[in-house]
């Protein structure tokens, strides 16, 4: 089958809505004096907070809204302490999650695509204590399932991962097994909606991606991914199976389908 591919290849939830434009002096804190002192990060955190109040008072509140201080915290850490472009980045984060409906996603909402086991969020932390993202790129079929659930089940399972961060603990892990990887299981489409996702709305959170035992049929579609992904092409490692056991995980808590 044919490689599946897209004129834009932006995610097509990535809204296109138009910010308030005001005449702010962007203010840019020294990110030394943020990430060592507190206080500063505060006020920094509360002013981004007041904006968000005052110029957009129509997204919503609690965990993961406009008034979420840790959540500004983050994407503060993410644009190095710009609170203009902070500004612009949590907008654009906090509408998305609304369009998109994320706060009502749950295992029964993605229960059917979820049954085909082309993902799942592993039970045990790796051995850096990061929860484990698991895809099975064998089961992804384009071709059959709809696009829309897939795009739901992404987004369902990276919510999850991410509920399962330890505390002091920031990033998680994604494993990409491709054995068996055929040209029915090339969906560039969705790979990229998978980085967007990252990249827009949970920045940083991605630690590091394994991709385990591509076949040779793999690499074409690789390098047509690889620019689109940008820095976050370099999180990639391609790896085996044996480094998966031995490097990321204890003999009690490998993922099932990794041992030998």
């Amino acid at each position: 089958m044919a490689l599946r591919t897209c004129q834009n290849f932006a995610s097509p939830f990535v809204s296109s809505f138009k910010l308030t434009k005001k005449p702010i002096r962007n203010f840019k804190a020294p990110v030394k004096n943020c990430q060592s002192d507190p206080h500063e990060s505060l006020k920094l955190v509360l002013q981004v907070k007041e904006r968000l109040e005052k110029d957009y008072n129509s997204l919503p509140v609690g965990k993961n809204g406009r008034d979420d201080e840790d959540m500004i915290l983050w994407f503060l850490k993410d644009r190095k302490f710009s609170v203009e472009e902070s500004l612009a980045k949590l907008t654009k984060a906090i509408k998305w999650r609304q369009e998109f409906r994320v706060s009502e996603l749950n295992e029964d909402s993605v229960r059917g695509i979820a049954e085909s086991g082309k993902a799942y969020v592993h039970d045990f932390l790796d051995i850096n204590e990061r929860p484990v993202l698991i895809v099975v790129a064998s089961k992804h079929l384009p071709a059959v399932h709809d696009p829309v659930e897939d795009e739901k089940l992404c987004v369902f399972f990276i919510e999850k991962a991410l509920s399962k961060l330890p505390p002091g603990k920031e990033q998680i892990l994604g494993i990409i097994d491709l054995r068996g990887f055929g040209t029915e299981n090339a969906d560039l489409k969705f790979l990229t909606f998978l980085f967007d996702v990252f990249y827009y709305y949970h920045p940083k959170r991605l630690g590091e991606v394994l991709f385990v035992e591509a076949p040779f049929v793999f690499k074409p579609f690789w390098q047509l991914t690889k620019p689109l992904l940008k820095s976050y092409a370099s999180l990639v490692k391609f790896c085996s199976v044996e480094t998966v056991r031995k490097e990321y995980f204890t003999e009690a808590t490998v993922p099932d389908n990794f041992r030998e």
